[in-house]
């Protein structure tokens, strides 16, 4: 009998538990250094694209709050286009340190974003860019940017071929080498809620998105852009994070996948 589908979702398979429970617990620490101030000079950034926003217009008003009565929201709405946003969020500030609205998110779209974020950071002495393992996180533009601006003057070899460029394993690794002034550091898959953004765009959804009524998508972008500046002014609270990574060996049943 085939496990229900929900199951996967619960305890997705994981090849190495060793290997996976190290990695989280890397971040987890990354994260409580970042939060407690142990390094004023190395600057962690959790980066994240918040995809597909919708720019919607309800077909009718809301029906306002009554005695013994909820908020009543339009069910139907009309399309006006949607974005990307890609933001970069300070883990030991708490607060939205760089953001870009987009239509797509290419390669050198977020390479572009790297560079700015980057240059927006430009006192800290360290960065570290905490993120997920998506393609593009760990593309070969990204690699040769990265090399070029650690002083890195070793061969990179060849995209599928050779050397530093061959896959994204090898990518990665060079992207999350503790010699380089600004590095990566990758959460492991299935562990989206790892990233610290992920607080921030819970909080964007719940303020703007989820019962948002936007005449289009300069209207969307400007309430994004709104509240992005009232959060940073009014709304920033440091991470309270207390998970510091598992602790038990995940019983074999929930590993199988």
């Amino acid at each position: 009998m085939q496990p229900h589908r929900s199951e996967y979702w619960l305890f997705p398979k994981i090849d190495d538990w060793d290997t996976f429970k190290e990695r989280v617990g890397k971040v987890c620490g990354a994260i409580r250094a970042a939060t407690e101030g142990q390094d004023a000079d190395c600057e962690l950034v959790s980066v994240d694209e918040k995809t597909s926003i919708q720019a919607k217009k309800r077909i009718a008003k809301d029906q306002s709050m009554a005695k013994d009565r909820l908020r009543r929201l339009e069910g139907e709405y009309k399309r006006n286009g949607s974005r990307c946003l890609t933001g970069a969020f300070s883990v030991g500030e708490g607060k939205v340190v760089n953001h870009v609205l987009s239509e797509e998110r290419k390669e050198e779209d977020f390479l572009n974003f790297v560079k700015d974020t980057v240059e927006v950071l430009s006192e800290k002495k360290e960065i570290i860019f905490m993120l997920d393992q998506l393609n593009t996180h760990r593309s070969a533009s990204l690699v040769e940017w990265i090399a070029e601006k650690n002083g890195y003057k070793g061969e990179l070899g060849k995209k599928g071929c050779s050397g530093i460029l061959k896959s994204m394993k090898s990518r990665q690794e060079f992207l999350e080498s503790p010699q380089h002034k600004i590095r990566f550091l990758f959460t492991p898959r299935h562990c989206s809620w790892l990233n610290p953004i992920e607080i921030w765009f819970s909080k964007l959804q719940r303020h703007v998105i989820r019962y948002g009524n936007f005449e289009g998508v300069e209207d969307l972008i400007q309430k994004i852009e709104d509240y992005i500046v009232y959060y940073n002014r009014c709304l920033v609270k440091k991470l309270n994070w207390k998970f510091d990574g598992f602790t038990k060996d995940v019983p074999i049943e929930h590993n199988k996948g």
